[in-house]
């Protein structure tokens, strides 16, 4: 019996150190995913209205996750019935608002300020995380987690801040834009919360399928209403392929990740190592368009980097993993 504690705690501890291995993993590629977004849809404004394109996006995203969830089905796990899918309704509504929101905040404000109020994002889900989730505590009261998030902000904020090319119209936001932007970023934060225990009942892929199906569903009639559903008979090869590379990765793929790291860390610390979104976004942008970055943005990465460092020093606390991996 003696003998046998130790070869369990040992197990237990390799378990876990293999989860929080996969979660890191699987947040780290979400972060560099999500920082390629904004790319796709500068080429995809030209072709297709904000409603259109969050529309189709998310309905291929939804074909692209439709073989890997019939084929989980049929090899047992979680069924999906109609407590499932009242399950991940719940997360969808933020997730429709948000989607909405961001598009009319645009409208309004500049991408630069926009990055700036997605990524406080991280504030709203560590509130959002505290209020619903006690083992998420925690980690939210470490000085790591409390000092790394507050770093974070301030290095997201001079990264996109500090543009070379920034003009008095992008540094100052009109009040409507700023209540729509604070909405959609506030939206967001309480997606990532709710998603929470979809991806432990029914795993990553089985919850990203029926929120896709229900998103897109919600979506439809907002796009016929303001949008122009027959853009895709019009806008293209080239621009449709596009748009189904952007569904496939920056949705499908990158949901199924964030929701494994979510699983695995915790919703607080994979938000909060979202800060590294607007640093690499910027790099990309360097690359691909000669955007030179300033020595203030420079900085700005440094501080950046070094609170998504001291943040995921922070400890988690190992959920009970229900659902199957992905």
């Amino acid at each position: 019996m003696n003998n046998k504690a130790p070869h369990a705690r040992s197990d237990a501890a390799s378990h876990r150190s293999a989860n929080l291995s996969k979660g890191y993993s699987a947040v780290f590629a979400t972060v560099f995913i999500w920082s390629v977004p904004s790319l796709f849809m500068f080429y995809l404004n030209r072709y297709y209205d904000p409603w259109a394109q969050n529309f189709y996006r998310y309905s291929v995203a939804c074909i692209a996750i439709t073989p890997f969830l019939f084929y989980q089905i049929r090899h047992g796990g979680p069924r999906i019935d109609m407590h499932a899918v009242k399950l991940c309704l719940m997360p969808c509504l933020p997730n429709v608002i948000h989607q909405v929101t961001q598009v009319m905040a645009l409208f309004y404000i500049g991408p630069g300020v926009y990055t700036i109020f997605t990524r406080a994002s991280v504030i709203f889900t560590a509130l959002l995380a505290l209020a619903f989730f006690p083992e998420e505590r925690v980690v939210i009261r470490q000085w790591q987690f409390q000092v790394g998030t507050l770093l974070g902000l301030i290095g997201a904020f001079g990264v996109i801040w500090f543009q070379a090319n920034a003009n008095s119209h992008d540094q100052h936001v009109a009040l409507p834009g700023l209540f729509i932007a604070f909405t959609a970023t506030f939206c967001w934060a309480l997606y990532g919360v709710l998603i929470k225990r979809p991806s432990a009942e029914l795993g990553s892929i089985r919850s990203f399928g029926l929120v896709s199906v229900i998103t897109s569903a919600l979506l439809f009639p907002l796009t016929l209403a303001f949008g122009k559903i027959g853009t895709p008979l019009h806008a293209g090869v080239h621009a449709n392929l596009v748009l189904i590379i952007s569904a496939v990765i920056c949705i499908t793929l990158a949901h199924v990740l964030y929701y494994v790291a979510i699983r695995e860390i915790g919703v607080a610390l994979s938000q909060s190592l979202q800060l590294l979104c607007p640093a690499i976004a910027m790099a990309l942008s360097a690359w691909i368009y000669g955007e030179r970055l300033t020595h203030a943005q420079i900085w700005s990465a440094g501080i950046l980097l070094m609170g998504a460092f001291l943040a995921m020093r922070t400890k988690p606390i190992a959920t009970a993993e229900t659902a199957e991996n992905i």
